[in-house]
């Protein structure tokens, strides 16, 4: 049976890292490191698998909001081997435009392996 993993702050910025690189080899590379091979991303607006598919997603997510940024809004609570957290979307330094929730299920190996997203706001 592989170990409990309490998922925590280190694994949340890995997340959010891999969605705030902008250049495409070291996005993969932070995708690579943060998520598992297989994993699953599934929000109101998007259902990908795979890091390739969820590459996809993240730059696409760039291009519609070109020059803002990711950032963790308030602690990460975990148990076992899932973590939910609330982030922000927008300008650096500014109030975020989009704000939303993801829990996070980790593999063994301590890498993503399923998030279920939620957005409690989107800009019109």
């Amino acid at each position: 049976m592989p170990a409990t993993i309490t998922p925590g702050t280190d694994l949340v910025q890995a997340y959010l890292a891999a969605w705030n690189e902008t250049d495409p080899a070291a996005r993969k590379a932070a995708i690579d490191a943060a998520f598992t091979p297989d994993a699953r991303y599934v929000d109101p607006l998007a259902d990908v698998s795979g890091t390739d598919g969820l590459d996809a997603l993240i730059a696409g997510v760039q291009q519609q909001f070109p020059g803002m940024e990711f950032r963790q809004i308030g602690d990460v609570d975990s148990h076992h081997d899932v973590c939910r957290f609330q982030w922000g979307l927008g300008p650096a330094g500014a109030e975020p435009l989009v704000i939303g929730f993801d829990v996070v299920a980790v593999a063994a190996d301590g890498r993503v392996t399923t998030v279920h997203g939620f957005l409690d706001r989107v800009p019109a």
